[in-house]
């Protein structure tokens, strides 16, 4: 069987930053480092994301724009793009998904997706 040509892997790191949040004010502050690897045989560009945000109380926050922190990033096959961003919740627990639209070098348009994962305060959760 052929490899995928378009094979984006996606790895999450989250943290909750105390020092931004106020529990008392409905505020818990969230930050999270993205990996980006091209694992394919071709390379892509990141066009834009979309995710979806939802926290415990059922409120979902949609964000959908260009790129990721300003860029747009070229991965040759290998390559890898990190980079931090945050999200801010009412609730203490919540999670994220989403994906990114890619643009590979032969012009195919193609979705990344990025697989749900959890925000937690620290210990909130077993």
């Amino acid at each position: 069987m052929d490899e995928n040509p378009r094979d984006i892997r996606i790895q999450v790191a989250t943290s909750y930053v105390a020092e931004q949040s106020d529990p008392d004010s409905d505020r818990y502050v969230f930050a999270y480092t993205i990996t980006i690897t091209n694992n394919g045989a071709i390379a892509a560009q990141l066009i834009s994301r979309h995710w979806i945000i939802t926290d415990a109380n059922g409120k979902v926050q949609e964000v959908i724009g260009d790129g990721v922190v300003g860029k747009q990033p070229h991965l040759n096959p290998g390559e890898k793009f990190r980079y931090s961003s945050g999200a801010v919740l009412e609730t203490p627990v919540g999670a994220m998904q989403g994906l990114y639209k890619m643009k590979a070098a032969d012009g195919i348009t193609f979705d990344a997706p990025i697989a749900p994962f959890t925000l937690a305060v620290p210990g909130l959760l077993n």
